[in-house]
Formats: C-alpha cells, structure tokens, sequence
C-alpha cells in the first residue's frame, strides 16, 4: 500500500516516448494499459512490454543510462516511482544475495 501510495499514474498518446536510449534514468515504470515497443539504436526493435510488465530497473538499479527507447504503441497508461521510492521498496529485488 506504500509503494502505491507513492506511484505517479501518466496517460500516454500512441507515439510518445516515455524513456530515450542514452537518457539519465530518474523513473521507474509499470505498464497498467496499452503497448509499448522497446528498441534500441543499433539493434531495432527489442520486444513489446504489455499490462503488468516493467520497465526503467536496469538504470535504476546499475546506475547506467537508458538502454533502450520505448515508446507507446496505443494509448496507454503507466504508474512510475522516482529513484527515492525505487531504492526504498524496489531496488531489494535487484540485489544479488
């Protein structure tokens, strides 16, 4: 219920770009509705993200930029959370034990 508390709901237009390959990563993402295409510049179009799929952890989690661009397919609707919240309930997940 905290980490809902802290998620931030965004409508999407079909052809927006939520996160841009080399970007600084700040946000984390869940897809509640609609497609996204994941592509990356020099090796094109990586897969499809659907309801319930994430996206955002890898430069979250490793402290990289963006690997890769997505971008929404239909309309759509995401919730994201900053680094804070991310580092706070998310980041545990990622860790290797």
């Amino acid at each position: 219920m905290a980490l809902a508390g802290r998620m931030r709901r965004e409508e999407v237009a079909p052809g927006s770009r939520v996160v841009s390959e080399g970007d600084l990563g700040n946000r984390f993402y869940v897809v509640l509705s609609g497609m996204f295409t994941v592509t990356q510049e020099d090796r094109g179009e990586r897969g499809l993200l659907r309801p319930g799929d994430t996206f955002g952890e890898v430069a979250l989690a490793l402290g990289v930029t963006r690997t890769a661009s997505v971008t929404a397919m239909t309309p759509a609707i995401v919730a994201s959370c900053d680094r804070e919240t991310f580092d706070e309930f998310l980041r545990p997940l990622f860790a290797d034990d």
